[in-house]
């Protein structure tokens, strides 16, 4: 691809990051994003063949933005369960900052779009690559890594779903969680350690 046409790609997702983030989801139609844009919506047309094609193109730059996220953080040091941790936080303060990105990455938000299998193998491959081979240097003998990453991937999943999903909603009283930040990043930090230590995972 030429540097020109990369360069208007680039434009048009961007735009379509700026609705995701601002208007949500069902604002994500070519129209609105050529709006953001500043372009026609034949010119959108013109590079992705439609709505799903943007949107294919958007699921990969989500997954893009998560994986240079991880890459940004702090050069692994002698503490292997401290550095996983901290891919972790980072993997829950990808999730809250725009939930809307990160249910496009792992729900079904789009009714009838289905990302490419090819490109989702990719992305998650390249990704989650990163988060293995920190689960890796922790793993003892006779722990699968990449068993034992999909393990705690699936508890981080799944603490800080709960946490977008309650706080999108009237915080209940005498909940588990108090409704902060702090509150709810203790017990997400907490859950993540005991998944890592019930996988067998620690400092050799």
């Amino acid at each position: 691809m030429r540097p020109a046409e990369q360069g208007h790609r680039e434009r048009f997702l961007d735009a379509a990051l700026s609705v995701l983030f601002d208007r949500g989801v069902t604002a994500l139609t070519v129209r609105g994003v050529a709006e953001v844009a500043g372009a026609s919506t034949i010119s959108v047309y013109a590079r992705f063949g439609g709505r799903a094609g943007l949107l294919d193109a958007l699921y990969e730059r989500t997954f893009d933005s998560l994986r240079e996220m991880l890459e940004a953080l702090p050069p692994e040091g002698p503490d292997g369960l401290a550095d996983l941790l901290d891919l972790a936080m980072a993997y829950r303060l990808f999730a809250r900052e725009s939930p809307a990105r990160y249910a496009l990455m792992f729900e079904r938000p789009v009714p009838g779009f289905d990302p490419d299998p090819a490109l989702r193998s990719a992305v998650v491959r390249t990704t989650f690559g990163l988060f293995i081979d920190r689960v890796r240097r922790v793993s003892t003998q006779g722990v699968d890594a990449q068993t034992a990453a999909y393990h705690l991937w699936t508890a981080m999943h799944g603490l800080v779903g709960a946490e977008l999903m309650l706080a999108s909603r009237t915080a209940l009283p005498e909940w588990f969680i108090p409704p902060t930040d702090e509150a709810n990043a203790e017990m997400y930090r907490r859950g993540v350690t005991a998944m890592a230590t019930g996988l067998g995972l620690r400092n050799h």
